[in-house]
């Protein structure tokens, strides 16, 4: 158990340290760290539905709908109620919010250089250990 312990001590320390440093960057984009993650879901698949994001994030649709209302607010997406089942919302990015990708992975490219804790190598093999631990949890 004190593994477990320290293992969900320091998962939350780092978590808590790096989204302050993530949002730092992107605070001259007027974004949040959630609102980040979203739109980086939709620059690799534009086009899903609430409840695909909301998969890809592990957030439930009441916390991922009011996050969407506000990027939509800010015009960097669409949200388009399906034809065939109006409880269907499809995500589209706008043209201001595609052409945010460039800029704000710039700004991350950017600090990803300052801020090299870990190799490529240890960062690839921490990611690798961190989404197998994710898909265990999942399937409990």
């Amino acid at each position: 158990m004190a593994d477990l312990s320290t293992l969900s001590r320091l998962l939350y320390s780092n978590s808590r340290l790096l989204i302050q440093a993530f949002q730092e960057q992107l605070k001259p984009f007027d974004l949040t760290y959630t609102q980040f993650l979203t739109l980086s879901i939709l620059w690799e698949e534009d086009g899903l539905f609430v409840n695909q994001i909301g998969d890809r994030l592990e957030l439930d649709s009441g916390t991922l709908t009011p996050l969407l209302k506000k990027l939509e607010a800010q015009n960097y997406v669409m949200r388009i109620r399906s034809e065939n089942d109006e409880r269907k919302v499809r995500v589209e990015l706008t043209y201001p919010g595609k052409s945010l990708q460039r800029k704000v992975l710039q700004a991350m490219d950017d600090f990803s250089a300052d801020f090299e804790l870990l190799s490529e190598s240890e960062l690839k093999r921490l990611n690798h250990s961190l989404q197998d631990l994710l898909e265990k949890q999942k399937s409990h």
